[in-house]
């Protein structure tokens, strides 16, 4: 956050100073990434609080939260970057000098480099708020990129291309917007606990099919409560059995499940009669 929050501060600074609208827009990008990390700092501490009386399922939801927060704001920042940079079209500029480009191109190497990182340990620890924060680094690459592309054009041609940095600033807040939305849609389809792919639930319905006594799976729910699963799971067993009996199956499921997918936060298993 020190480094993502130095660099933006430079380009903020850079770009007003060199008149460059494209690397100012780069630069409240880049501050935003810091805003959002802040979140997911956060969120990612709120998450990792046990299960209570009150949170049974935990505190995950906070993350998943956070990461909703991150794409909302996301999109209003990059609306209004986009709507600065247009206002901005045709009018005189002073002459823009070849330094701008310099803090651009560190960020570029400095957000690749993060993106890339958080994007890994995002999907290792099935983490909503990381994986958010790492597209919000990708974004800031990508808009590097097109800062240095409508700078590079304008100081080839300031002439013909007066307007190109303008219309950086104004495809670097597109960029952001979508990004935003994106991720305000992935995070708002886990609170309304949108089933996880066929793939994942196979995996559970396998586990679940190894242990001895478990005739089929007649039913099998899961919901994101941060960066795990919950799973509700309807077992057939023999009908003749006893109570204890099926029970014992029951909670050997649910240690075979817990223990061999890493993504399953608890599983909560009910005990029906095979037809």
């Amino acid at each position: 956050m020190i480094v993502s929050g130095t660099l933006a501060l430079v380009k903020i600074f850079i770009g007003l100073a060199g008149h460059s609208t494209a690397v100012v827009a780069d630069g409240l990008e880049s501050a935003g990434d810091v805003f959002s990390s802040g979140f997911v700092l956060l969120g990612l501490t709120l998450a990792a609080k046990p299960p209570d009386e009150n949170h049974p399922y935990g505190h995950g939801r906070a993350e998943i939260l956070t990461g909703l927060l991150i794409g909302l704001a996301l999109t209003a920042g990059g609306a209004l970057i986009s709507y600065i940079s247009l206002q901005r079209l045709g009018e005189p500029r002073p002459p823009m000098p070849a330094y701008v480009l310099w803090p651009v191109v560190a960020s570029l190497c400095a957000k690749s480099t993060l993106a890339a990182t958080k994007f890994h340990y995002g999907r290792a620890l099935h983490s909503s708020a990381l994986t958010a924060d790492a597209s919000h680094d990708l974004v800031d690459s990508l808009s590097a990129v097109t800062a240095m592309i409508a700078v590079g054009l304008y100081l080839i041609d300031p002439a013909r291309f007066l307007n190109a940095d303008r219309y950086g600033g104004f495809v670097v807040g597109l960029m952001v917007v979508a990004a935003g939305i994106r991720v305000a849609h992935d995070t708002s389809m886990q609170l309304m606990d949108t089933m996880p792919d066929d793939k994942l639930m196979e995996q559970i319905r396998d586990v679940a099919l190894s242990a001895p006594g478990v005739r089929g799976v007649e039913k099998c729910f899961a919901r994101k409560t941060g960066s795990r699963y919950h799973v509700d799971l309807h077992l057939e067993v023999d009908p003749e059995m006893t109570v204890r009996q099926s029970h014992e199956i029951a909670h050997q499921v649910r240690l075979r499940i817990v223990k061999a997918l890493d993504w399953v936060a608890d599983v909560l298993v009910h005990v029906e009669p095979a037809p």
